[in-house]
């Protein structure tokens, strides 16, 4: 595949949802524009990041991830080799657990060994992305999601299996009971093809405990 795919248009996303979804509007004025920043721009650190905040709470796995950024202080971008080289025992002082921490040596390992390369994500669909990534102990199909829209801002991403998604959905389409994953895609599916900036909306529902919208 030689062309680039296309990144997330914020601008014409929040146009085309809010002509589409009533109840998608209501929640796009609610909160206004949202932007993504480049912090997840670099790609290792990135995915050693989701492995992190893995079944977490947010607060936890940030103080976590904060810690282990501190393990390499004069290193503005990790390098995969110093964490290979970093003793299981010290990622578990961090407050990784044993799985984890074999999980991060591990993603480091094939990537200084480049079996993933890298610099062809731009150029794969996210279904190709996800057959490389899940190739890697410890990353499934939600780590592969988190990295599909923050890292390669791709915009048509919808992760069914995160817990906060299923939530707001349950707010937002005013339903009895959580959500299954059919049912998800189903309400989805008129989000097409903006489905990673309609994700982040209905992560503003979670992130702010809303259980009732206007």
């Amino acid at each position: 595949m030689n062309s680039e795919f296309t990144a997330m248009d914020i601008k014409a996303g929040i146009q085309y949802l809010s002509k589409i979804d009533p109840d998608m509007k209501k929640l796009i004025d609610y909160f206004g524009t949202i932007s993504l920043n480049d912090d997840d721009s670099d790609y290792y650190e990135s995915l050693v990041k989701s492995i992190i905040y893995q079944q977490l709470n947010g607060k936890v796995a940030n103080a976590i991830y904060q810690r282990f950024r501190n393990l390499y202080p004069h290193n503005s971008i990790i390098d995969p080799q110093n964490v290979y080289q970093t003793p299981l025992q010290t990622l578990r002082s961090i407050g990784l657990s044993e799985r984890k921490a074999t999980y991060i040596q591990g993603l480091s390992h094939k990537w200084i060994s480049d079996e993933i390369e890298w610099n062809r994500f731009a150029c794969m669909s996210d279904e190709e992305i996800g057959l490389v990534l899940k190739t890697v102990k410890g990353i499934g199909q939600w780590t592969v999601d988190m990295f599909l829209i923050f890292s390669l801002k791709r915009p048509d991403v919808f992760p069914t299996g995160d817990l906060g998604i299923r939530k707001a959905l349950h707010v937002l389409c005013h339903l009895d009971d959580l959500p299954v994953i059919d049912e998800m895609f189903e309400i989805a599916e008129k989000w097409r093809p903006f489905r990673s900036l309609a994700t982040l909306y209905l992560w503003k529902i979670a992130d702010n405990n809303i259980s009732k919208l206007d």
